[in-house]
């Protein structure tokens, strides 16, 4: 593992990094022409737009703890653990519909990590990366040995399949990582924060009490003003990217892939040009075909350049997150 991540320390030189990568994707996909049937638009209008081609829906069988629980057995397969190894499980989701037991219990339980502290984060396309930065910091630490950061997502459930301007935009599933201890540093401390000039950019406009009170409410689906998450996101994830290079101790130069949330290709294709990134710096963009899975976007397009031999380990890569609040956070980490 190379020594050049340099964010997280800790008194007893303990460090933290990732052991092992999952994910897992819902059977049925949803190609444009689908998406096309319920809003006025085209394939070619939507692929120009973002870069989608399809997205992946889930069953009414495939929960958020489950999708998240086999995302979960395939990182801890990779990683060398079991079930009972874990002492921590978070999970990231801003679709979940439930709010007792939290979806990291339900997702523990299905798993068999009996005993695992368990609990969720809603910091919506945020979420996975600001897991990953409580996970470093407790496994650092030694609050926990094996931590279990989950993305898990169906935005199919609360996206209206009516509003041309999200429609085709989201998609369904779940990634996961281990954090593990090291002796070097694997994990380079995380750049967050929220905007919160922009705080209704992306929002639930509705309670869900408003159904209490009115049975024949409307669902309260997400809304999101396109062109004003579009123009921040391509001015201001740049600079936190720039920012969590420095945090890490390392350059551009020294980065071999870059995963940033899968929220649109045109965005990542501005970040890649304003970061001045080589050619040879791998880049995530499987947008194309899962579509943005929110939370779990960045483990699933991790796993998908590990998996496919893109991304070697011991790889720097760089990670960056952002969404509704409007939240954002990056890192460096060590590939596993």
């Amino acid at each position: 593992m190379t020594s050049m991540v340099t964010g997280i320390r800790s008194a007893s030189s303990r460090f933290a990094r990732l052991l092992g990568v999952g994910s897992y994707r819902p059977g049925r996909v949803v190609g444009n022409e689908e998406i096309c049937r319920f809003i006025d638009s085209d394939p070619e209008w939507i692929e120009v737009r973002s870069g989608i081609v399809t997205r992946h829906f889930a069953d009414d069988d495939e929960t958020i703890p489950g999708m998240g629980a086999r995302a979960a057995e395939k990182a801890l397969s990779a990683a060398g653990l079991t079930p009972s190894d874990v002492s921590c499980v978070i999970l990231s989701t801003m679709s979940y519909l439930h709010q007792a037991p939290p979806a990291a219990a339900a997702c523990a339980a299905e798993l068999g990590a009996r005993g695992a502290a368990a609990f969720d984060i809603g910091a919506a396309c945020a979420g996975f990366s600001h897991g990953l930065a409580v996970a470093g910091d407790l496994v650092a630490s030694g609050q926990a040995e094996h931590v279990l950061v989950v993305g898990a997502e169906r935005m199919s459930d609360i996206v209206d399949p009516h509003d041309r301007s999200t429609a085709f935009i989201f998609g369904d599933g779940a990634g996961a990582a281990v954090v593990s201890p090291a002796d070097e540093p694997g994990i380079g401390r995380a750049v967050w924060g929220t905007d919160t000039d922009h705080l209704r950019a992306f929002e639930q406009s509705r309670s869900f009490a408003e159904l209490r009170r009115d049975s024949m409410a409307r669902w309260p689906f997400l809304e999101m003003a396109g062109p004003e998450v579009f123009r921040w996101a391509i001015r201001a994830v740049a600079d936190v990217c720039e920012q969590a290079l420095q945090a890490a101790g390392v350059t551009v130069r020294d980065i071999e892939a870059f995963v940033p949330h899968q929220a649109n290709v045109r965005i990542i294709d501005a970040v890649v040009k304003a970061m001045g990134l080589s050619s040879s710096v791998e880049v995530a963009r499987t947008v194309r075909e899962d579509g943005n899975v929110s939370g779990a976007s960045i483990p699933l397009a991790l796993d998908t350049l590990l998996a496919s031999g893109r991304v070697r380990p011991g790889a720097l890569v760089l990670t960056a997150g952002f969404g509704s609040g409007l939240s954002y956070s990056a890192q460096v980490v060590v590939a596993p």
